[in-house]
């Protein structure tokens, strides 16, 4: 099975997917996949994890640290790269299985051919370290000229970023060095070149220096990069010095040795979430490179950030945190690196002031999430998000100001952290105070509608943002709900595990909003319900009333095709075509409280009335297909979500506006979709239940998973679940497979459990199903 994406031939229409597609990176930085001769105007760029900054009055991004890897080359005074001379041949890959890129390109000049190779990686075991190996093969003699530093002009979006940028040499080593405008940090870039052949070396401009040599017919010449990434967040004293200390420890070490430490982490971090596919090749390359994804801009040593929503891909999307990480990626690193998944919850616990702040300037208690989070907590989202493609104008969106499910999305990620994992620890590391901070903020939005006698949420606007300042969307009211009956378990909690810790909690509330009033909310809380006729959820109020037209109507009618459907005038606005089911999402949330006729009803109702514009719609139709036994519906969503970053199908724009990168969401989902779909995997922190629903081409699925600390091997197939424990397990684990009793899996056992089609009469037990246990 390939573990490499790769394409021949150089396309110059696909450079900046190209640049996502190939991506590397470690958690701390991430590296398009960029070529090493290209420039800021190729979107080359080396994006740094937590680090923003706002220039003048633009919109502030993270920042994208100079180039350390930039490598141009030239023969007998022929300038070669693929932007300049047409190459004879050229590959570019991506090993995703150790995270390492390669290009091949072959170059004609008179007299002969020139093959030029370049690998390189960012460190999975060093995470401040990127290193590269170059060679140059010719066919006939030449004269050869390399031009290789670090390129100090970077690529912003709302730039510049870094000012009183100093360029050095020291000692063989060169030294780019700036200070961000907005916050005052220093970043430093330090870079060394090791050749392992005799060469001139002349200076270059700024960090750049010039090789040139005479190259022999049939000889090849290697040289390594080594670079280093330090910023003012890293604490490690000068970032300059410890970024040169960095490479010289690495030139020392040697690229073999940096490399072979780079690749044993990466095998260890495919052992924790490998997830197999019998029977479906494509399916099982796509949701590899999914997770790879995930891995490449997974938080793994820092609790202060979090996965923005284009990842390290660079500045889209202002390099913000969205309501996508809780969703639809948290659910991935639970069952893969709980560690991780604390991180990600720890960030909104740090981030919690900034969502006080923004409750505060809207008139609301509590904390009120913000939309765009970066390292403050304060919204960096505008309120004039898009420009009219037709007059230019901006545009008033509510994306800041309405999506107020942001606050119950991060309670519902706490939650889900703490009920997965039993780590009841981080509610004392402000988790709880978290959740009933959120929990005042709902209460004082809250409408108390005293005809109907009930509590709503008025002017909202959903996950389908086509429709904006609705009254009771469907999928923000049972959020809510879930908020208010969290915010009294966790109180419950405290009083009972954590009696030294409540009181103090309790005493910030002491005026209220708190239990009394949550109580009161909740007994007459409105979440829309099925209709007792048809069984469908109404999206929000009069959402019936729209006006009923196909999909493809609709797309009929666009006359720009960067047009914008949402908005006060947008195509979709008037119409029953959403963005995406906030309904079918909710029924996967709580998939437990509806009937699977409610859900196929729900989910053959607004299929197509979906117009998918967000690359996180594809995959809860996939999951709901799953939960009702119809998995065939769901796999084109799931191909459809898993290879988003391998196709490049993606909505590239919103207006004018650029949103290309990676979708990590959509990674996660994918993940989603395959496990908690398909394989039917579902733990609620006490039961492991295993009720899988395959598409038609999937023979089985194989993965570990980690519940409660203990690690489990997972096999699943249409009619045999096999479950192996492994040995030093602390505790038995209650699991269930194809809807039966439960049955305990102790440590170092194995079970395997059929279904009862499939076993014979007498190998059923009372539960009609056939369990056999194994020692190790």
């Amino acid at each position: 099975m390939s573990w490499t994406v790769a394409e021949h031939g150089f396309d110059i229409s696909k450079v900046t997917t190209n640049g996502n597609k190939y991506m590397t990176g470690n958690g701390y930085m991430g590296y398009r996949g960029t070529l090493e001769e290209f420039t800021k105007e190729q979107l080359t760029a080396v994006t740094l994890a937590g680090l923003y900054d706002k220039s003048g009055e633009q919109w502030r991004e993270p920042v994208n640290a100079p180039n350390g890897l930039f490598t141009k080359l030239s023969c007998n005074g022929q300038p070669l790269g693929v932007l300049e001379a047409d190459p004879l041949s050229h590959c570019q890959e991506l090993d995703f299985r150790n995270a390492v890129h390669r290009r091949e390109t072959e170059y004609g000049f008179h007299g002969g051919k020139l093959t030029f190779t370049a690998e390189r990686f960012v460190s999975m075991d060093q995470l401040h370290l990127l290193a590269g190996r170059l060679t140059l093969h010719s066919t006939a003699d030449c004269r050869l000229y390399i031009e290789t530093g670090i390129d100090g002009e970077v690529w912003d979006i709302n730039g510049p970023h870094l000012t009183e940028r100093k360029e050095q040499f020291k000692a063989g080593t060169a030294l780019s060095t700036a200070i961000t405008g907005e916050l005052k940090l220093p970043v430093a870039v330090a870079e060394r070149a090791a050749f392992t052949f005799d060469v001139q070396e002349t200076a270059g401009e700024g960090t750049m220096r010039v090789i040139s040599f005479d190259a022999k017919a049939g000889e090849t010449y290697e040289w390594f990069k080594y670079v280093a990434v330090y910023t003012g967040l890293d604490n490690a004293g000068d970032p300059a010095a410890a970024a040169e200390q960095e490479v010289l420890t690495a030139e020392k070490a040697g690229y073999e040795e940096l490399l072979k430490a780079h690749c044993a982490v990466w095998e260890e971090r495919w052992s924790r979430c490998d997830c197999r596919i019998e029977g479906d090749e494509a399916a099982q390359f796509a949701l590899r490179y999914s997770i790879y994804q995930l891995l490449i801009i997974a938080p793994a040593e820092s609790e202060k950030v979090s996965i923005p929503a284009r990842g390290l891909s660079g500045q889209v999307y202002k390099g913000a945190v969205f309501w996508d990480t809780e969703m639809f990626m948290l659910p991935f690193f639970l069952h893969s690196d709980p560690r991780i998944a604390r991180n990600l919850m720890m960030y909104r616990i740090h981030t919690l002031d900034g969502a006080r702040r923004k409750a505060a300037e809207y008139g609301f208690l509590g904390a009120f999430y913000a939309w765009e989070s970066q390292d403050s907590g304060d919204d960096a989202c505008t309120l004039f998000n898009v420009n009219d493609v037709f007059t230019g104008r901006p545009m008033r969106t509510y994306f800041r100001d309405k999506q107020v499910h942001i606050s119950a999305d991060v309670v519902h990620g706490i939650w889900q952290y703490v009920t997965f994992t039993g780590d009841d620890s981080l509610l004392v590391d402000g988790g709880a105070e978290v959740i009933w901070e959120c929990a005042r903020f709902f209460y004082s939005y809250a409408y108390y509608n005293p005809v109907k006698k009930r509590y709503e949420i008025l002017d909202v606007t959903g996950p389908d943002e086509y429709h904006e300042r609705v009254n009771n969307n469907a999928f923000t009211n049972a959020l809510v709900k879930e908020t208010l009956e969290i915010a009294l378990r966790v109180v419950q909690l405290l009083q009972d595990k954590y009696p030294g810790h409540y009181p103090g909690l309790a005493a910030l509330f002491a005026d209220g909003p708190f239990m009394g009033e949550f109580n009161e909310m909740l007994e007459h809380f409105y979440v829309p319900q099925p209709d007792p006729e048809n069984l469908v959820i109404e999206q929000f109020d009069r959402y019936f009333k729209l006006e009923e037209v196909a999909l493809s109507e609709l797309k009929s009618r666009v006359i720009n095709k960067n047009e914008y459907w949402g908005g006060g005038s947008g195509l979709a606005t008037t119409t029953t075509i959403l963005k995406q089911a906030d309904v079918v999402l909710m029924l996967n949330l709580f998939k437990a409280s509806f009937s699977k006729e409610v859900k196929q009803a729900n989910w053959e109702f607004y299929e197509p009335r979906t117009e998918h514009g967000s690359s996180l719609s594809p995959c809860i139709y996939a999951l709901v297909a799953a939960d009702i036994g119809s998995p065939d519906w769901g796999y084109p969503y799931f191909m459809r979500t898993a290879t988003v970053d391998l196709t490049g199908e993606s909505k590239q724009y919103v207006g004018d506006l650029y949103i290309g990168g990676t979708h990590p969401a959509a990674n996660g989902g994918a993940w989603m979709a395959a496990v908690l779909g398909f394989a039917g995997v579902q733990f609620d922190g006490e039961v492991l239940r295993l009720n899988p629903a395959l598409p038609g081409p999937w023979q089985s699925v194989e993965l570990p998973v980690i519940l409660r600390g203990g690690l489990f091997r997972l096999r699943i197939s249409r009619n045999e679940v096999a479950v192996t424990a492994a040995a030093d397990n602390r505790e038995p684990l209650a699991i269930s497979a194809f809807g039966g009793g439960c049955v305990l899996c102790l440590p170092g056992a194995k079970l395997r459990l059929l279904n009862s089609v499939a076993a014979s009469e007498q190998e059923r037990n009372g539960q009609g199903k056939f369990i056999r246990e194994e020692k190790k």
